[in-house]
C-alpha cells in the first residue's frame, strides 16, 4: 500500500541523517513539500540535494534544537517557503554509551537538554505553524523510555520526558485538531544508535536473534510507520506511543552494553 502526501507539507527536525532522514525521505518520496532542520548546515544542505530528487519543494536550515530563537528562525522560514504545517516530525536526539558513575554533570545535561528542552522548543516555536485543525507531530523517541538499560540512565532519563511532554500536548492540543503521537525505533540498520549499541557483528547477530521478526529494521520501515500516523487511517490515534522494533520491547533480554563499556561497577 503506498501514501499519497501530494500538496501536504512536512518539517523534519533532526531530518539530514540516520533515522530521521530516511523518514524524510519517505514523505518526500510520497509527495509531500519538505523542510529539514539540524545543527550542520553541510549535512543540510546535502539533505536538501537528495530530498529534492524526488520532484517536490524542499528546503531546510541549520539551528541547534536548545537555542529556541534559532527553532523559531527556522520555523519560520519553513512557513515562508512551504506554509503552514501538515505534519511535524521531532526527531533530534543525543547518545552515548556510559554507567551512570562515570556520566559526569554536562554529558548528562548534554542529553536531557537535546531531547527534552529540545523537543519543548520544537513543538512550542512550531504552534504557530501547524494547521488547525489537522496536523499531526510524531516525536521520535526510543524503548529507552520505558525500557531501563545498562549503560543509558541519561537516555532512559530524556526519553521518558519526550514521552511525557507527547502525552501531555495530546491533551492540550487535541481540542485545536492536532495529533501528537511518540514512535520509538527498535534496532535499525545504518542508525547512530544500531552503530554505538552494536558496535561488533556478534552483537548484532545476537541483538536480531533475540528479536521475534528476527530481523534489523530500515529506515523504510521507520518511513512507513511515520506516513501512516500522518495519515487520515490514524485520524483517531493520539497520545501513543508507538514501538516499531520488531518485537524488541517483548524479549526478556533488554540489550546490555557490557562489552563496549567493561564490566558493571562493583
Amino acid at each position: 500500500m503506498s501514501f499519497d502526501f501530494s500538496g501536504k507539507t512536512v518539517f523534519v527536525a533532526g531530518g539530514t541523517s540516520g533515522i530521521n532522514f530516511g523518514i524524510a525521505n519517505s514523505f518526500a518520496a510520497a509527495g509531500a513539500s519538505l523542510f529539514v532542520m539540524s545543527r550542520t548546515q553541510d549535512k543540510v544542505d546535502a539533505a536538501i540535494e537528495a530530498l529534492a530528487k524526488h520532484g517536490g519543494t524542499v528546503g531546510g536550515c541549520s539551528a541547534d534544537v536548545r537555542d529556541m530563537d534559532a527553532v523559531k528562525a527556522a520555523f519560520a522560514a519553513s512557513h515562508e517557503l512551504i506554509g503552514d504545517l501538515d505534519v511535524l516530525v521531532s526527531g533530534a536526539a543525543g547518545n552515548f554509551a556510559a554507567y551512570a558513575n562515570n556520566i559526569s554533570s554536562n554529558g548528562f545535561r548534554a542529553v536531557m537538554e537535546i531531547d527534552v528542552l529540545g523537543t519543548h522548543h520544537v513543538m512550542t516555536a512550531s504552534w504557530p505553524y501547524l494547521k488547525k485543525p489537522g496536523a499531526s507531530v510524531i516525536n521520535i523517541t526510543a524503548a529507552q523510555s520505558y525500557v531501563p538499560m545498562v549503560g543509558q540512565v541519561h537516555v532512559c532519563a530524556a526519553k521518558a520526558g519526550v514521552d511525557q511532554i507527547t502525552r501531555t500536548l495530546a491533551m492540550e492540543w487535541g481540542p485545536a485538531g492536532v495529533r501528537v503521537n511518540s514512535v520509538a525505533p527498535g534496532p535499525i540498520a545504518n542508525s547512530e544508535g544500531w552503530e554505538r549499541l552494536y558496535p561488533t557483528q556478534a552483537d548484532r547477530d545476537a541483538k536480531v536473534a533475540s528479536l521475534p521478526l528476527r530481523r534489523v529494521g530500515t529506515h523504510e520501515d521507520m518511513g512507513n510507520v511515520c506516513l501512516f500516523l500522518a495519515s487520515d487511517m490514524a485520524g483517531y490515534v493520539t497520545g501513543a506511543l508507538l514501538p516499531a522494533d520488531g518485537g524488541a520491547a517483548l524479549t526478556a533480554t533488554p540489550t546490555r552494553l557490557e562489552t563496549v563499556l567493561g564490566p558493571l561497577p562493583s
